[in-house]
C-alpha cells in the first residue's frame, strides 16, 4: 500500500507550512512537496489606497523583514513620482536595510538553524532551540543574540521602532541622522565584528561534519538571481539584477525594476499558496532560479569590503563554478552579516551622512512604477499601478520565497529520497527534511500572494476527528 508522511507544521520557520512525502508500494519516495498553507493577499488589500501610504502598509506584511518592503515599496512610489532621492537619504536607507539583513540573518542562523548544526540533527527535539544552544555553547549563543540586537537597535535608532518603522517614505526618509545616534552605532561595531568572527570560526569547524547533508540538501544545478553593482560587487538597495546559469555564465544582466515583469513570470501549483517565479525565456520550470545569500555570493565578483572579500574568496573555493548545495546558505548568511557590519561602518564615515536634506517631494507623474531591493532572503519586487488621483488600482509583489519555491520543493524531494528507504524513517531523518527548508529561511507570511484560481478544500470533522463532509473548489 502507498503511504503519505506528513510533517505539519514545519518547525523553526517564519510562517506556516507543511511537508508531505508520498511513498510507493515498495516504501520508496515517489514524490514530496513543501506546502505553504496560509494565504493573505496583500495586493488586493492595497487597491484604493493612496500610493504614498504603500510603504507603511507594505511594512506590515512581515515583522522580520519590514524594511525590505519599506524600501522596495518606496522605490516603486518614486518611479510613479519620477523623482531621485537625495544622496544622504539613499545612504541612510542602505544602512537601515543592512541592519535588517543582519538581525534577520542572525535570527535564521542562531535561533532557527544553529541547534541542528551545533547539537546535531538527531539531538533531543526538546532542546533543539536557541536556549539549548546557549546552554551548550554559551559564548556562541550570546554572540547570536547580540548580533540580532545590533541590527534591531540600529533600526530602532533610525526608524524609532524595531518593527514596522515608518521612517522610509516616498522621496526619502522622514528625518536626518543625529550625531549622537551615529556615535552610538559606531560604538557598537567592535563587538559586532567580534561576534561575527566567532560565528564564522565556529561554523567552519563544524561544516566538515555535515558532508552527507551538504550532498543532498537541495544540491543541484540551477540559475541564480540577485542585485549587483556595475563593478560586479554585491548590492542590497540599488543596482540592477543579474541572472546567471548553472555553470556561472551570465544569462541576462541589467534587469531594472521596470523590466522585471518582462523577463520574470510567475506560475501557480495546486499544492501551495506561494507562487513559483521563473525566467520567461526559459519557461517554467526550466527557468526557475534561486535567490538570497547563496545566489548573491554566486553572482558577485567581490563584496566591496575588505574582510568580507577575504571570506568570499574562501567561499568560492567550495566549488569550481557556482556553489550549488543549499546547505551553504548558512555560510553565505554569515558572510552577508560581516559585509553588513563593514558597510554600515563605511556609511557612517560618509561626510554627508548628517546632511539635513533627506527628502524629495513630488506628486503623480506616472501611472505605473516598480521598485526592487535585496531582502535578507533574496530579491524583492513591488509593482504598482495608480489612477490620476494616485489611488492604487493594481499591485503585485514578487517575494524571495516564491523565487526559491521550486528549489525548496526539489530539495525536499532530494533529501526524502536519500534518507527514507523501505518506508523506514526516524525523527532525525524527518528533521533533516525540514532542515532543507530552513536553509532557505523562507518567509511564508510574505510570500502568500497567489495568482489565478487556487484550490480550496473545506473539511468538516466531528469531535472524534472523523470526516463528515468535504467541499472542494
Amino acid at each position: 500500500m502507498t503511504q503519505t508522511i506528513t510533517i505539519d507544521p514545519v518547525t523553526r520557520l517564519e510562517g506556516h507550512g507543511k511537508i508531505t512525502i508520498q511513498l510507493d508500494e515498495q516504501g520508496e519516495v515517489a514524490d514530496a512537496h513543501f506546502h505553504v498553507t496560509q494565504v493573505r493577499g496583500f495586493e488586493k488589500f492595497s487597491e484604493g489606497r493612496p500610493f504614498y501610504e504603500m510603504p507603511s502598509l507594505m511594512a506590515r506584511i512581515c515583522g522580520i523583514c519590514p524594511v525590505s518592503h519599506l524600501i522596495a515599496s518606496a522605490k516603486a512610489c518614486e518611479a510613479i513620482m519620477s523623482v531621485r532621492i537625495p544622496h544622504t537619504a539613499a545612504q541612510l536607507r542602505r544602512m537601515l536595510n543592512l541592519a535588517q539583513m543582519i538581525q534577520s540573518h542572525a535570527l535564521s542562523f542562531f535561533y532557527l538553524s544553529s541547534a541542528d548544526l551545533l547539537l546535531g540533527m538527531e539531538s533531543d527535539p526538546a532542546a533543539r532551540h536557541i536556549f539549548g544552544v546557549v546552554a551548550a555553547k554559551p559564548e556562541l549563543g550570546r554572540a547570536g543574540i547580540r548580533l540580532r540586537r545590533f541590527g534591531q537597535h540600529i533600526i530602532e535608532l533610525l526608524g524609532k521602532k524595531r518593527i514596522h518603522p515608518g521612517w522610509v517614505i516616498p522621496g526619502g526618509v522622514t528625518e536626518p541622522l543625529e550625531p549622537a545616534k551615529r556615535d552610538e552605532i559606531l560604538a557598537m561595531i567592535p563587538q559586532a565584528y567580534a561576534d561575527i568572527g566567532l560565528a564564522l570560526g565556529a561554523y567552519k569547524q563544524i561544516a566538515e561534519s555535515f558532508k552527507a547533508e551538504i550532498e543532498v540538501f537541495a544540491n543541484f544545478p540551477t540559475n541564480y538571481l540577485g542585485l549587483i553593482n556595475e563593478d560586479e560587487s554585491i548590492e542590497f538597495t540599488d543596482g540592477a539584477l543579474r541572472l546567471i546559469g548553472p555553470g556561472g555564465h551570465v544569462i541576462e544582466d541589467g534587469i531594472t525594476a521596470n523590466r522585471f515583469t518582462e523577463v520574470i513570470g510567475e506560475a501557480v501549483e495546486p499544492y501551495s499558496y506561494t507562487k513559483f517565479a521563473y525566467y520567461k525565456p526559459l519557461g517554467y520550470p526550466n527557468g526557475s532560479y534561486r535567490v538570497g545569500p547563496l545566489a548573491r555570493l554566486n553572482i558577485v565578483s567581490s563584496m566591496g569590503t575588505p574582510l568580507a572579500d577575504v571570506e568570499l574568496a574562501e567561499f568560492k573555493q567550495l566549488a569550481l563554478g557556482p556553489v550549488q548545495s543549499s546547505f551553504h546558505y548558512h555560510h553565505a548568511r554569515l558572510i552577508d552579516i560581516l559585509y553588513g557590519i563593514e558597510k554600515i561602518e563605511q556609511i557612517l564615515t560618509d561626510p554627508l551622512i548628517l546632511d539635513k536634506h533627506v527628502r524629495a517631494i513630488a506628486g503623480v507623474n506616472r501611472l505605473e512604477g516598480a521598485g526592487q531591493a535585496e531582502a535578507p532572503r533574496g530579491t524583492l519586487h513591488h509593482h504598482y499601478k495608480v489612477d490620476e488621483n494616485g489611488l492604487i488600482t493594481w499591485a503585485n509583489l514578487v517575494i524571495a520565497t516564491g523565487q526559491n519555491n521550486k528549489a525548496m520543493n526539489l530539495g525536499v524531494l532530494q533529501a526524502s529520497k536519500h534518507y527514507i528507504k523501505d518506508g523506514k524513517f526516524t525523527e532525525g531523518i524527518l528533521n533533516r527534511v525540514e532542515a532543507v527548508v530552513r536553509t532557505f529561511d523562507p518567509c511564508l507570511s510574505c510570500s502568500t500572494h497567489a495568482l489565478g484560481q487556487m484550490p480550496l478544500v473545506l473539511t468538516l470533522v466531528n469531535s472524534a476527528g472523523e470526516q463528515i463532509d468535504q467541499l472542494i473548489r
